[in-house]
This record gives structure tokens, sequence and C-alpha cells, in this order.
């Protein structure tokens, strides 16, 4: 690859058993308008999908794995062998909607403060209603974390914070990057890219997810959490992800996420390192408030600067 075709952005797509659904999203990346290279990491496969991205997609760089890892793990690696100043992280059942998404993608990186950009994405199978869209355009808007299905971040930065946590293994590994991120200075744009369509794969396992869900989210909680508010923010967690097993009709599910993250606390392999007070304060705020200009998070984030690091 010559320097003219020096690639823009790296597309990283960690994949398991879905072959079709990876020929979809990888066709779509053929499409783009810039220069990009795809790395594809097969987590496991045993239907074929290797022997598909071999045939079909030559100029891609194929990474096959006789054991399954985790799709958070082989994105970390895809963020380390990337070639380009920006990563881009797609699921195997999303697609990119026009050859112009990653260009416009690109273009939201347009302040240094900007540490991720959330692209907009539509989940096919339950509505038509397009998600971390920013409602201007011409403004930066902010969002407290971006969908892992669809977002683009700054390689060095990734890198530098250490990427994605592996302990969560699956679920939720967004929201602790994102708060890390905004601990550092850095703020996760609402992107203005035409939205990827996110087909949801039927095969997806509602137990794991939702066990997950709940071990991932309370530990969330203790790893970031300042002291002074950590008793009640788990004390409200643990009862809304008890809510929502019953909810979704997976009530055992909820109970023995919560009980694997007690023991990864109690065991010590859940380490503690909680945020300042004004960046807790913030990102709840972000949460509630949804897309915000950049000027009033900034704003709020200087005027508590003096609450200087939480203790743990």
């Amino acid at each position: 690859m010559t320097p003219a075709q020096a690639p823009l952005a790296t597309i990283v797509i960690s994949t398991k058993n879905r072959r079709d659904e990876l020929r979809a999203a990888l066709a779509s990346c053929l499409t783009q308008s810039v220069p990009v290279e795809v790395l594809v990491f097969d987590d496991g496969s045993t239907d074929g999908t290797s022997d598909m991205v071999r045939a079909e997609f030559p100029s891609f760089t194929l990474h096959r794995f006789e054991t399954s890892a985790g799709y958070i793990p082989r994105r970390n690696q895809g963020a380390s062998l990337g070639k380009a100043p920006i990563f881009i992280s797609i699921d195997d059942d999303a697609t990119f909607p026009s050859p112009r998404t990653v260009e416009q993608t690109l273009a939201d990186f347009s302040d240094p403060r900007i540490g991720a950009v959330a692209i907009p994405y539509i989940d096919t199978l339950f509505s038509q209603a397009v998600k971390q869209r920013s409602p201007d355009p011409a403004s930066i808007h902010i969002l407290s974390e971006f969908r892992g299905t669809a977002c683009a971040l700054r390689r060095d930065l990734f890198l530098e914070l250490g990427g994605w946590r592996e302990m969560l293994f699956h679920q939720s590994e967004e929201d602790d990057y994102c708060l890390r991120m905004l601990a550092a200075g850095y703020l996760v744009r609402a992107g203005n890219a035409d939205p990827i369509p996110h087909n949801e794969s039927p095969s997806r396992d509602l137990t794991r997810l939702v066990t997950f869900n709940a071990r991932n989210n309370l530990l969330f909680v203790w790893h970031h959490v300042p002291a002074r508010v950590l008793l009640p923010h788990m004390t409200v967690t643990a009862i809304n992800l008890l809510r929502h097993g019953f909810k979704v009709r997976y009530p055992r599910a909820a109970l023995r996420g919560m009980r694997k993250a007690v023991a990864d606390i109690v065991t010590g392999r859940a380490k503690r390192k909680p945020v300042p007070m004004t960046v807790y304060r913030v990102h709840r705020w972000l949460r509630h408030r949804g897309a915000t200009p950049i000027a009033e998070v900034q704003s709020r984030l200087g005027a508590g600067s003096s609450d200087g690091q939480a203790r743990s």
C-alpha cells in the first residue's frame, strides 16, 4: 500500500457463526469512498466463516481463531493492529448504508476534544428510529456514551486508555470506556453520518445477554463511582437490574449476573478506580439530558474542576 493509498480508517469486525450476516457487512465495506483497511476476527466459527472471507473478500485481513475469546478482546486486538488513526467498530449484523458513511464519520472528528463519534444507527427489528444522530449538523453535540455496533474512535487515545476492559467480556464495555475517556478530558460526539442499519441477529442468546448486562452494570458502579455515592448508586442499580430481569422474563439470569459481579468484587478481580466527582456528575447529567452542545458540557466540566480526584 503506497502512502497515497494509506487507510484513513480501520474497520474492525469480530464475528462468530454469522457467515451470511457478515457477508453483507463486508460487502458494504467495499463501497466506501475513502481508503479503509478491514480487519476480520473469526472468533472460533464453525460455519465456514473464514472460508467465505478468504474466497469472497481476499483484500481484507482475516484473523482466524480456533477458540473463542469474545468480541471485546478481539476488538482490542483490531485496534492494536490497525494502521489508520481512526478505527471503526461495527457488529457483524450491521452494514454501512452508503459509500460516504465512513467519510462522513471522519469529518465528525473536526475538534481535538472529540475522542469518539457515535455513528447514527437504526435497530431495524424494533423500529425505524435513528439513534445517536446529532440534532444539528451545524454544531457539535455530545453524548454520554455510544453503542458498540456503530462507533469510531481515535486509535492512539484508545490504546493509551487501555482499550475495552476485557474482564467485562460481553456487554457494557462502551459505558466503561466512555467514562474513562471523559475523565481523561475527551468527549463522545453525536454523529452526522447516514444511519447504519443494525439487523440484529435472531441467534442472540438472551440468557447470556441479561446475565452479562447485570454483572457488568454492577461492575461499572464498583469500578467508577466515587465513594460518597457508591452505596446508593449500587443499591438503585441492583434494583433496576432485577426489575429489568423480571420485565424480560429472565430474572434468574439477572440474579446470576449480579452474583457474578459480587464474586468479582469480593475476590478482588474488579479493581476500583473512581472518577472525579465532577466527571461522575457530568456523565449522569449527560445520560439524562441526551445530546448537548459541547460548550455546555465543557462549562460543567470546568466549573467543577476544583472537586479534585474522587477518593475510593
